[in-house]
């Protein structure tokens, strides 16, 4: 056995690399395999780069979500939202209106109810409750609320009063007055102005508003005559018109004179006459219509 294993084994030929032929085909094999572009082991190796690459883009995407909806969020700070304007608009009374002298409660009741924000351009609808006026267009303001709250106590408002409102505007100081009083009636000279207000007043269920459009100067004869009169324009002097429907003993708050020289003046009339006293230097816009004109 041991003679004819040795009798048919034959010598084995080593290359220069000391190896057999057929281990150096098979390393040659190995060798060339990992070679080979398509091979597993590669694609294994190109499908874990990828994986890790799309991992990796997935978070540089997810992150800048995430930024941009943050920046988005910090670029609109002053879009307010409308829980929070009770909160402002009670601050307005505290500090705006009670620490200057106002202290009628039925007038402070009104400024704590009538949401100012609804009156106000979008726009500008998060600065509803700043101590300023605020453009409303075609050149003319919603009042700050001081003065509006200053002037609606002048007049001594009664449940049962009628009153002339010359100069709608936003209708702010008419949805005022019509929480304390029974009738307001108001004209505007600029049409869309009137429209506008008349609209919003309606939305909101002022039932006792009553809007025209047209020269205030002339007030409203049909309806006249009225227990108080509020003029929230300035003409150059009183208008006689609105004197004459004025109901004795009734009271108006106007202001008066020229652009930059003007004076709140509270009047009375008694026994035929008008008593009046200049309460407060003020800046409106000024009387359009025939009150310009003279």
């Amino acid at each position: 056995m041991l003679a004819m294993t040795s009798r048919h084994r034959a010598p084995l030929r080593r290359d220069c690399l000391g190896e057999t032929p057929k281990v150096q085909a098979g390393l040659a094999f190995a060798r060339e395999t990992r070679a080979l572009p398509g091979n597993r082991s590669e694609r294994c190796m190109r499908s874990s780069v990828f994986s890790r690459s799309r991992c990796v883009l997935l978070l540089i995407m997810r992150l800048s979500l995430i930024a941009a909806v943050l920046i988005c969020a910090s670029c609109h700070p002053a879009q307010t939202q409308v829980a929070d304007f009770p909160a402002q608009r009670e601050r307005m009374v505290k500090e705006q209106i009670i620490m200057r002298g106002v202290v009628e409660e039925r007038v402070l009741a009104a400024m704590r109810k009538v949401p100012r924000e609804e009156f106000v351009p979008a726009e500008f609808r998060a600065e509803s409750y700043t101590d300023r006026p605020l453009p409303i267009g075609y050149d003319q303001t919603i009042s700050q609320p001081f003065i509006v709250a200053f002037m609606t106590e002048k007049l001594r408002p009664k449940p049962t009063d009628h009153v002339l409102e010359i100069g709608t505007g936003s209708g702010y100081q008419a949805a005022i007055l019509a929480e304390l009083v029974a009738e307001v009636y108001s004209i505007e000279i600029i049409e869309p102005l009137a429209k506008n207000a008349e609209a919003t007043l309606q939305r909101l269920g002022y039932k006792n508003v009553h809007v025209k459009a047209g020269d205030g100067y002339k007030g409203w004869p049909e309806q006249a005559p009225f227990d108080a009169v509020i003029v929230t324009c300035a003409p150059e002097r009183v208008p006689s018109a609105l004197i004459d429907q004025l109901k004795e003993g009734g009271r108006m708050i106007i202001p008066v004179g020229a652009k930059f020289a003007q004076e709140l003046y509270l009047l009375e009339k008694k026994d035929g006459r008008l008593e009046q006293s200049a309460v407060l230097p003020v800046r409106f816009v000024p009387m359009a219509g025939e009150g310009l004109e003279r």
